[in-house]
């Protein structure tokens, strides 16, 4: 295994040095997670940075979440949404979700309701079953969302049948 990571770390590097954003990316990941090299979230967290800024979405959302754990990075909301809503914006679900939360929450951002529940949208549309759930919630209680009991029975259906037993469990009750 530890043949493969070299030779993963030889390729993301090459690739980061040739401004791929997907290199360093990957490159950061390696780092992140120490496989096959020394584990190092500060310089893990400066390659998703660089990949961000190269138009990786992937790694612009991973960036987001340095940002608001402080791996790496010393802890900022602000920058956490900022790399967020760009990896969002570059297709990757997972920063729109992130983002969403943010929004919902008003951490780093102006709680808004309304943008967490668009941003629910197109990530439960994609199969992200905890975006469903959250948006249900958004039906239930009628933030940001005309409320609607069987629009949130809907969206917690999808989540449930993306294994979100909470989802169930609602869906079970309305």
């Amino acid at each position: 295994m530890a043949k493969q990571y070299n030779k993963a770390n030889e390729l993301y590097s090459k690739a980061c040095n040739l401004q791929d954003g997907s290199g360093c990316g990957g490159l950061g990941h390696l780092l992140e997670d120490g496989l096959g090299v020394e584990q190092n979230y500060e310089k893990a967290s400066e390659l998703y940075y660089k990949a961000c800024n190269l138009g990786d979405g992937w790694s612009c959302s991973r960036l987001g979440m340095f940002y608001a754990n402080g791996r790496g990075v010393y802890k900022d909301l602000k920058k956490s949404s900022d790399a967020y809503s760009k990896g969002c914006n570059l297709g990757d679900i997972r920063g729109c979700n992130a983002l969403g939360v943010m929004y919902s929450d008003g951490l780093g951002v102006r709680q808004d309701y309304q943008k967490a529940s668009k941003l629910f949208l197109k990530t439960c549309n994609y199969g992200n079953a905890e975006a469903c759930f959250l948006l249900g919630n958004l039906y239930l209680d009628g933030k940001g969302v005309r409320q609607n009991y069987q629009t949130a029975k809907e969206y917690f259906g999808k989540a449930c049948d993306g294994s979100i037993q909470l989802g169930c469990d609602v869906y079970k009750d309305l």
